[in-house]
């Protein structure tokens, strides 16, 4: 595979446009989109905070988002596995054990340094939609766009999972041990149960009314006499098990091809809710692509990612590039200056991510120009003031470009989970997996849940003829957020990083790299660090944190705030010539293990 080298950003210049952001059939101003956003039924939303503290290792580690996935991971690296090895266990046992956020019937985005070769790999294994579907997926009869969870459950927003194919891929490449020998763990515990946790039970019961749709999907997640699975509970998982063998003898081709196949297309096509378009030959042609690595200077680091079909690197990328004009170390993180700056810097991004970002393989992305220093510099401009910003508005990084897309606000929920892996050698995963909403469509086949992921498409294609970027497309990959990161140092790595949590993605790791390299924050105190979020205008403040002191100030400079609960699932290691040390968010089941 070649490798691609970093995208350094030219010079273009901006003017302002006025902004709206589209939810559904309606064009509201964005305080009330955001609120739409926030409102809309979605299962990932609790979370209890529990005492995490930093781990430390020498020679490799792994942080991922459930104990006995973090458990599996170690022992591949233990037995002399590479960092992909590992995180092919990993993603396995996180399908059996976290199936509400990930699995086989989902997508993931991978970034890789590649030690031997001194060079950063980002490998995309997005869903793609089927290649019988049209514009019109997500409007109802009257040409309107259909309510968000009536989109996501059944068939029809089930996208050609990409996770197989990724971790395939990958271990072609990048692995070390037999293939067969990475399915162990999550075999195993399918066979003889896992133990649910609280998480998984709060999220079941959350969504209990939806996991009853279909037979299957209920008969997993309930027990025999009806009540959602408690935590506790052992759950045993035989077909997941029987799928496992069969992709560990065939590689990707037992999943993409024959039965499995046969069963998914069947599971989506001839749902009782919502049949989809997905085909036997979406599967089979199904393609992991291999994308240019994205870097962003900050503060003596460069911040890495990959660019479209998400928007993680690209918008992150924009909120440091404007605050790297401000002295937020002298600010301090208590000062509410700081997190003006950082709220309407996180606006300004938005901005554009809702008019530009899409898949780049579709829609010509202007990335080098929205990254630009000198764009930057001129949209953090607006933020020299004390005040918030009235309203924000797509730049103009190249000549007219703003006027050829019309903005979208497709909902992405906050069902995804992270991890990263540093192996002996130096190697580096930060990977992020999905099947979008929790529980994805809420359609069950050999034992995984299927992703809802079509429903990250815009679901009108224009706006009074102006196109949507992220517009339904055949073969196309809807927008993302996610946003696996891995941050240079002198060339070198130097931390890897990365969360769930839909659009707030973007928010939470680029808050936890402003707590790290400007106000000093070890890793795990930046991933303990309250939430303060700001995506269109209304400041969302992590409840029943210290996030809460900040309020009145807030409002003050002209914010509306409100308090909402924040499941991240932060999951990094830090790399130092002392040694490693790794965190794990306090919201969820995540743990660290090392040597």
């Amino acid at each position: 595979m070649q490798q691609s080298k970093p995208i350094r950003p030219v010079i273009p210049s901006w003017s302002a446009l006025a902004a709206w952001l589209c939810v559904a059939a309606l064009c509201l101003p964005t305080s009330l989109a955001a609120r739409q956003a926030s409102d809309t039924v979605a299962p990932q939303t609790t979370h209890t905070l529990k005492s995490q503290t930093l781990v430390s290792a020498k020679q490799f580690m792994v942080s991922t988002a459930h104990p006995d996935a973090t458990q599996a991971g170690y022992a591949i690296l233990k037995a002399g596995g590479s960092a992909v090895d590992a995180a092919i266990a990993v993603q396995l046992v996180l399908g059996l054990v976290e199936p509400q956020a990930s699995g086989l019937g989902g997508g993931a985005l991978m970034v890789l340094w590649n030690a031997d070769k001194q060079q950063l790999v980002a490998l995309d294994g997005r869903e793609t939609a089927p290649q019988a579907v049209t514009p019109d997926l997500f409007l109802d009869e009257l040409g309107e766009p259909l309510n968000f969870i009536d989109a996501v459950v059944g068939g029809r927003s089930v996208g050609t999972p990409g996770t197989v194919a990724l971790l395939a891929h990958a271990h072609t490449n990048y692995g070390k041990l037999p293939w067969q020998d990475l399915f162990t763990a999550a075999r195993q515990l399918a066979t003889d149960g896992f133990v649910v946790t609280a998480h998984m039970a709060e999220q079941i019961a959350d969504s209990a009314d939806s996991l009853r749709t279909f037979p299957a999907t209920q008969q997993y997640f309930f027990t025999p006499n009806g009540k959602p699975l408690p935590a506790g509970f052992v759950r045993k998982n035989p077909a997941y098990a029987k799928t496992l063998d069969v992709i560990a003898k065939q590689g990707a081709k037992g999943f993409y091809q024959g039965e499995i196949a046969q069963a998914i297309v069947d599971t989506v096509s001839k749902a009782a809710t919502n049949p989809g378009k997905l085909a036997l030959q979406d599967l089979a042609d199904y393609q992991v692509k291999a994308r240019e690595v994205l870097c962003v200077d900050y503060r003596q680091h460069e911040v890495c990612g990959m660019g479209p079909p998400t928007s993680g690197t690209v918008a992150i990328g924009q909120i440091l590039g404007m605050l790297s004009h401000f002295d937020l170390k002298k600010l301090g993180a208590d000062n509410p200056q700081s997190w003006r700056l950082i709220g309407d810097a996180t606006r300004l991004a938005f901005a554009d991510r809702g008019r530009y970002l899409a898949d780049s393989d579709f829609v010509d992305v202007p990335v080098q120009a929205l990254l630009a220093p000198a764009y930057l510099k001129a949209r953090a401009q607006a933020l020299h003031g004390e005040k918030a910003l009235d309203t924000v508005a797509p730049g103009e990084p190249l000549p007219k470009v703003s006027q050829q897309w019309a903005d979208d606000a497709a909902l992405e929920l906050p069902s995804t989970s992270h991890f990263v892996i540093v192996d002996a050698k130096g190697n580096v995963v930060s990977l992020t997996s999905t099947i979008e909403n929790g529980f994805g469509s809420r359609l069950m086949t050999n034992g995984f849940l299927l992703n809802n992921e079509l429903t990250d498409f815009s679901f009108k294609a224009a706006e009074d003829g102006v196109p949507v970027a992220n517009r339904v497309e055949a073969g196309k990959r809807p927008r993302s957020s996610m946003s696996p990161t891995i941050v240079l140092k002198d060339g070198k790595p130097y931390m890897a990083l990365g969360s769930p949590g839909g659009p707030r993605i973007i928010s939470y790791v680029a808050n936890a790299l402003v707590a790290q390299l400007d106000w000093g924050y070890n890793i795990q105190q930046a991933f303990s660090m309250p939430h303060r979020v700001n995506l269109f205008g209304r400041y969302e403040l992590e409840a029943g944190t210290s996030a809460a002191a900040i309020q009145p100030a807030l409002k003050a400079l002209g914010y509306e705030v409100t308090t909402s609960t924040m499941t991240s699932g932060l999951s990094g290691v830090v790399i130092t010539p002392q040694g490693l040390q790794g965190a794990a968010d306090p919201r969820r089941d995540g743990t660290v293990l090392g040597d």
